[in-house]
């Protein structure tokens, strides 16, 4: 079990837990910040809520998250899923928002707003995604967790799925934040050990549209969230140890009505083509410090080149074996780093596969 090096007393806070609310939920609203993090604040309901159309707008002081300036620093956040809370059980629930600035229009960070647009033009495709988060589990020292203080553990070969000792570090983290997302409603799919020690992948999908990106969000939350307790730090940072190690990514699955049709393998090479000739732009959304990631080493593409091939991990995208035996299925894309935001990838995708929209562009590095 991970060391806990925080202040904190489960057992006495149960105590509390257990008290009646008198009616009363507790609401979480969760939204992204200018950082590319995970921010919330919990506001007080006088009743359950199961509708997110009826919950109120709120707001929060921008000035202190990036997403404003201080002499204009109101930002609007706009419920848009519910989910079950796990911490706080009962009525309770996590609220995912949308930011919005004071004039009505979308905050420059919200990237949630231009990918649903194209998600709902572009319904009739049926677009299923699954996303595949991969992250690093760190001791407060910012150093992985069950690796030798200054040092290095054995080399990679071992961990990847692996069972036992010195073989997976943190499984009690990872199993509280299985069971916490499955509470949740979160469409998590699967989880497993990665190739470097400490390092963990959970499956999120199949969604379908803008589904993937509120889902996978909260179950970022809700990692972070289960690590407080544990004492230790999450990072999703692409390449969080150099050298001979394998950096985390977000390994994005793809598929749309036409793929899963019979001879739906045509439409999967039609959008790896389509995908390959805006390559650049991809990459501007696809993650910051990508390039330390992607260097055609530890089952990479080189960040300058794209290919697409079958059961090929190499690969920008590969198309799995099973999928060109059948002749249909899906593709995945292997560029996006562990830290892009599932709104950005999951938009950009349908945008290069069937068309942007007037006034969207999502190939934008910053807006």
């Amino acid at each position: 079990m991970a060391e806990s090096t925080t202040i904190s007393n489960t057992e006495n806070l149960m105590k509390y837990m257990k008290l009646d609310q008198k009616g009363a939920v507790l609401a979480e609203y969760i939204w992204i910040d200018g950082t590319n993090g995970v921010r919330t604040k919990t506001k007080t309901l006088s009743k359950p809520v199961k509708d997110v159309k009826d919950l109120p707008e709120w707001n929060f002081d921008g000035s202190s998250t990036g997403q404003a300036p201080g002499d204009n620093s109101d930002v609007y956040i706009r419920p848009c899923a519910i989910f079950p809370d796990p911490f706080r059980g009962g009525d309770n629930i996590l609220v995912m928002t949308e930011t919005w600035d004071p004039d009505g229009s979308p905050n420059k960070f919200n990237y949630r707003h231009e990918c649903e647009r194209l998600m709902e033009a572009n319904a009739k495709q049926e677009p299923w995604f699954g996303l595949e988060q991969e992250y690093t589990i760190l001791a407060p020292d910012g150093w992985p967790y069950g690796w030798p203080k200054g040092g290095y553990p054995a080399p990679q070969g071992p961990y990847y799925c692996g069972v036992g000792t010195g073989k997976v570090f943190c499984r009690d983290i990872v199993e509280a934040h299985y069971k916490a997302c499955l509470y949740a409603g979160i469409k998590i799919s699967g989880i497993n050990a990665e190739v470097m020690p400490s390092q963990w992948e959970f499956q999120v999908g199949p969604c379908e549209g803008i589904e993937l990106g509120d889902h996978l969000w909260v179950a970022r939350y809700l990692l972070y969230r289960v690590a407080e307790e544990f004492g230790a730090k999450i990072t999703i940072e692409p390449k969080p140890i150099k050298g001979d190690w394998n950096g985390t990514g977000l390994h994005t699955n793809v598929s749309t009505a036409e793929m899963r049709k019979d001879g739906g393998m045509k439409a999967i090479e039609d959008a790896c083509k389509k995908l390959g000739e805006r390559h650049e732009e991809h990459i501007l959304v696809y993650g910051e410090g990508n390039a330390e990631r992607m260097t055609g080493e530890h089952e990479t593409a080189s960040i300058d080149k794209f290919s697409y091939g079958v059961a090929d991990r190499g690969a920008s995208i590969r198309i799995p074996r099973q999928c060109a035996k059948e002749g249909k299925g899906y593709l995945e894309d292997r560029r996006p780093a562990s830290n892009a935001d599932p709104y950005r990838i999951t938009g950009i995708v349908m945008e290069t596969i069937f068309g942007g929209m007037e006034g969207l562009d999502l190939s934008k590095a910053d807006k």
